[in-house]
């Protein structure tokens, strides 16, 4: 039968680290009588026994790094944008538990959903989707980032509505915190100004939510004056000389500018080849303010050279 080993009671006096736990300091260069003087240890010459940081972390002894080794591959968009995707059937399920609120009064925005923890974080805005579009029997008012055409044509049978709304670094945070002092970004990049001027996409400075021509957003409460102005700006803005393509007519020999993704613009680019505006009836123009309609008026063949695109 093994002894039994009788330990010291645990006092303040007879506290100590434990055994093996701590090392002595190795002071190198501090005379040959240590074991580690003259050279420290480090040998004779060489590029470690060397003051200094030393070499780069990648640098591999002379030969071609792996980095200069292969060719690159991929592209990186750095103006892509990630969406927090949610889906109709995760909003449907909190309302039904009652952690989501929807109301014309008050719609769902980015807040709502990251208060409630249907969505974990926003990044760079929210974008509503079609899946579980046949478990949705509640009219929803939403005003997300981006929506899918499913999502759209779903949320708009039950009743509802939902907005595209264009949102910045700054813009998202302050509607994630509830601020309401701050006026809202408006889109500067062509890609964000077609986008939310498309009233297929219910962009909330188009048509269709700026001159309530769809019936679900007539009179919806939280509708910004603002974005009728933003509208009539960005048409206007569509307009200007900078975004244009020069085409000459074949009627006139002269030249015009006109921009081709417009959706009045009296022409289209089919398969590569201008053809004219189908949804245009014959001998219409665009709509478009007489004062810019004068700045790109006809252009002479012959002044071709002096214009620039």
């Amino acid at each position: 039968m093994a002894s039994r080993v009788r330990l010291p009671r645990i006092t303040l006096a007879n506290l100590s680290p434990a055994k093996g736990s701590q090392h002595s300091q190795k002071r190198v260069g501090r005379g040959q009588g240590s074991g580690y003087g003259r050279t420290a240890g480090r040998g004779h010459k060489g590029q470690n026994s060397r003051s200094g940081p030393g070499p780069a972390p990648s640098f591999e002894g002379g030969q071609t790094p792996i980095t200069k080794l292969f060719p690159k591959r991929g592209f990186v968009n750095l103006n892509q944008k990630t969406y927090a995707p949610v889906n109709l059937d995760r909003i449907q399920h909190w309302i039904d538990q009652g952690r989501l609120e929807c109301s014309r009064e008050k719609p769902i925005t980015a807040r709502e959903l990251l208060l409630s923890g249907c969505i974990h974080q926003v990044h760079d805005g929210v974008k509503i989707l079609a899946s579980g579009r046949e478990q949705l029997k509640s009219p929803l008012f939403i005003v997300a980032s981006r929506a899918s055409s499913g999502a759209i044509t779903a949320i708009e049978r039950k009743g509802g509505a939902v907005i595209c709304k264009y949102y910045n670094e700054v813009s998202l945070r302050d509607c994630v915190k509830g601020r309401t002092d701050r006026v809202d970004a408006a889109p500067t990049r062509r890609q964000d100004i077609m986008w939310y001027t498309n009233s297929a996409n219910r962009g909330y400075i188009s048509k269709a939510v700026t001159q309530n021509t769809h019936q679900n957003f007539t009179d919806l409460p939280f509708f910004d004056e603002r974005w009728t102005k933003l509208n009539e700006q960005l048409y206007q803005f569509s307009w200007q000389a900078p975004y244009k393509s020069k085409l000459v007519s074949p009627a006139t020999k002269r030249m015009r500018y006109y921009k081709f993704w417009a959706p009045d613009s009296p022409f289209r680019i089919v398969d590569g080849v201008v053809v004219p505006n189908p949804d245009l009836a014959p001998g219409q123009l665009p709509g478009v303010d007489p004062a810019l309609k004068q700045q790109t008026a006809n252009v002479s063949v012959a002044d071709q050279k002096s214009v620039t695109t």
